[in-house]
């Protein structure tokens, strides 16, 4: 009874909180689906002179914890009964064991209460209020699929169970890639998907197989001014046969799904058995921030760094098994990907000699100097290709300007050598940009789902450097955690880790199992409460903007937009706004239309001169409230003897102009 009054006590404190507070409980739900919680436990909600809004009451917060903790605890004996391979646990020890594991949720009230102290704690404490959550779900997770944790269990190394297993990862990365594939298309067919770092991509492609240069016409010149990144070059031969974006979704889909497979080839050589790894590769397909590569938090939908996380996850399988040719060719196809990745790969060449010299003092042994070389080697000339890329290549193809992505680290100056140099002569910078609630919640935002593989230390420490230019780096940080496309390269160094955790669990199978389940349960808990796919509470929240009919259910919009299309003439060079943009890429030419300057506009506020048509948006979220008044559209307020606006066929929801043919032709 002390279990369960403590698992009660503890979820109704915390429901209590979280429900009070609209900063706490947009962590989970919308203010829609809140206030219906609240109504719902008899609750009322007042707001307040400043515009927040607070709980004023909630007399069924108790009876709901009560019903909670009785299904939870029910439903882990019933499954305790039905699965247990021996002793089967007693019903007070499962709830003695589900009450411990509101640990985090007990320790998360406390520091609530204690948030006064100041006002960086008080902003982690609101920071980890998912987390957790995340762990306490987690750890019930845990007690409901291992039916009893005394009992050993052996593995099984059969053909047979191998064959089975193989059956469901198939299983489990079909299902990944039809719903990401899905989600990909819908977004595509409910025009969302931006142009700019998603189909502009595609566009490259186009213009390359058009005579036009690998190129989009955002890009001042050529692409690679922006990025050393030309592995979708290698879909050229698919574009062919099919040339469109969904393509490149569906290609970037399936290589995310088959990361799955090197992950499950490192964990069952690890751990010696295939369903432990079959549990692990299952986390990879869970884990939410593979999820924001395929689909980031702004809706770019395709980017190319993504392909990098199968191809890094291969070499590391190989370099495990030192077959240095296959590793080697896949750091040279990560590198393709973006030139990010060498960030990674300068330090798996130090870890390799590491590793090397480690393992040969525990054998007593020589060490392999072919290794040392190959580590050596692998780390020098990557850190010779990130700095040719930055300092020579990127440069030249902007015509001396230096990257873009300098600005991204702004407090510490303008160019990468006046960065480096100011993060070197002033620590202290350094220290207060790096070291913030921000970092600490991105990087339990990245662990957490894993398991938090701490044991695996030194490859943690591979992926350090990484981690900290995506502290320091101002948009990685809004919001801080893995919800755009930066974190790309960490991914497979933290499965990496992971796997480690499993290999090292050497005392026997059961700990190895268990270590697996827990890091399955983490993966799925963090999916339910971060990731924005079927599995998670935003999906099915009416009142977010992910909701799956916000999102993926044709709107008013896009069947209007067809009517656009048909107005259009294949060889017209058309100006529009973001998202129409996408699908204009294989006309003649295909300009942005916006404020931002563009080389093809020579800098200026204007579209090109051989522009023909320009397409507005005027319902899309960002275009809302701009364009409501057609007068006062720039081309008409400054030339508007040279543009006509077409009739409107589409209720408002687009706006068409039409550049008026000089007399005479």
């Amino acid at each position: 009874m002390l279990g369960l009054f403590v698992q009660v006590l503890v979820l109704m404190v915390y429901a209590l909180f979280v429900l009070e507070t609209e900063m706490l409980s947009s962590a989970f739900i919308s203010d829609q689906l809140r206030d219906s919680l609240v109504h719902l436990l008899g609750g009322s909600v007042r707001g307040l002179p400043d515009g927040t809004e607070v709980v004023v009451s909630l007399p069924g917060a108790f009876l709901a914890s009560l019903l909670v903790s009785l299904l939870l605890n029910g439903l882990n004996w019933g499954a305790n009964r039905l699965r247990s391979l021996g002793r089967r646990q007693e019903l007070s020890h499962i709830v003695l064991l589900n009450a411990l594991w509101t640990l985090p949720i007990f320790v998360w009230i406390g520091m609530w209460l204690s948030r006064s102290v100041s006002t960086s704690f008080a902003i982690f404490t609101a920071g980890v209020v998912n987390i957790v959550l995340a762990i306490t779900l987690a750890g019930w997770g845990k007690v409901l699929l291992l039916p009893n944790e005394a009992v050993q269990i052996e593995v099984d190394t059969s053909p047979e169970r191998k064959r089975r297993d193989w059956k469901f990862l198939l299983l489990a990365m079909s299902l990944f890639t039809v719903t990401f594939v899905w989600m990909n298309w819908a977004l595509w067919y409910n025009v969302r998907i931006p142009h700019g770092d998603s189909v502009m991509y595609e566009e490259h492609l186009w213009n390359l197989t058009h005579g036009k240069g690998f190129r989009s016409y955002l890009d001042q010149g050529l692409f690679l001014g922006e990025h050393i990144q030309v592995i979708h070059v290698l879909l050229v031969p698919l574009h062919w046969l099919w040339p469109s974006h969904l393509l490149l979704e569906l290609a970037e889909t399936v290589a995310l799904a088959l990361g799955a497979v090197p992950t499950y080839l490192i964990a069952r050589r690890r751990s010696g058995s295939s369903h432990v790894a079959l549990l692990i590769a299952c986390a990879y397909l869970l884990y939410f921030p593979v999820h924001y590569l395929d689909i980031s938090i702004d809706l770019k939908t395709f980017r190319p760094i993504s392909f990098g996380v199968p191809l890094m996850l291969w070499a590391i399988n190989a370099m495990e098994q030192k077959h240095w040719k296959q590793m080697v060719t896949a750091f040279v196809l990560a590198l393709a990907c973006k030139e990010d990745y060498a960030i990674v790969i300068a330090p798996m060449g130090v870890w390799c000699i590491w590793n090397e010299w480690t393992n040969s003092r525990k054998r007593g042994t020589s060490i392999d100097r072919k290794t040392l070389a190959i580590g050596a080697t692998t780390a020098v000339v990557s850190t010779a290709y990130l700095l040719f890329v930055v300092k020579l290549a990127i440069p030249w193809f902007r015509d001396g300007e230096t990257v873009h992505y300098a600005r991204y680290f702004e407090a510490f100056g303008e160019t990468p050598t006046e960065i480096v140099l100011t993060m070197i002569t002033n620590p202290q910078l350094l220290f207060m940009e790096l070291v913030t609630v921000g970092a600490v919640i991105y990087f339990l935002r990245l662990i957490v789902p894993l398991g938090m593989p701490i044991r695996g230390w030194s490859q943690l420490l591979v992926g350090a450097p990484v981690f900290i230019l995506l502290c320091l780096n101002n948009l990685a940080m809004q919001p801080p955690g893995p919800y755009h496309h930066f974190h790309a390269p960490l991914v497979p160094i933290l499965v990496w880790a992971k796997c480690v955790v499993i290999g090292s669990a050497i005392e026997s199978a059961s700990a190895m199992n268990r270590r697996a389940v827990w890091i399955f349960s983490c993966a799925f808990s963090t999916s339910l409460l971060f990731s924005f796919s079927p599995l998670s509470i935003q999906f099915w929240d009416p009142g977010q903007e992910m909701y799956w009919r916000n999102q993926y259910v044709q709107d008013e919009r896009a069947r209007q937009f067809r009517k656009v299309l048909e107005k259009l003439p294949q060889s017209a060079r058309i100006a529009s706004t973001d998202y129409v943009h996408s699908y204009l890429t294989h006309y003649e030419r295909s300009y942005d239309y916006s404020k931002y300057p563009r080389a093809v506009a020579d800098y200026e506020d204007k579209v090109p001169d051989d522009t023909d048509y320009i397409v507005i948006d005027r319902r899309h979220k960002y275009s809302r409230g701009e364009y409501d008044d057609l007068d006062l559209i720039r081309e008409l307020q400054r030339e508007p003897e040279k543009w006509d606006l077409l009739p409107d066929e589409t209720h408002g929801y687009f706006a068409i102009l039409k550049r008026r043919k000089p007399a005479g032709e």
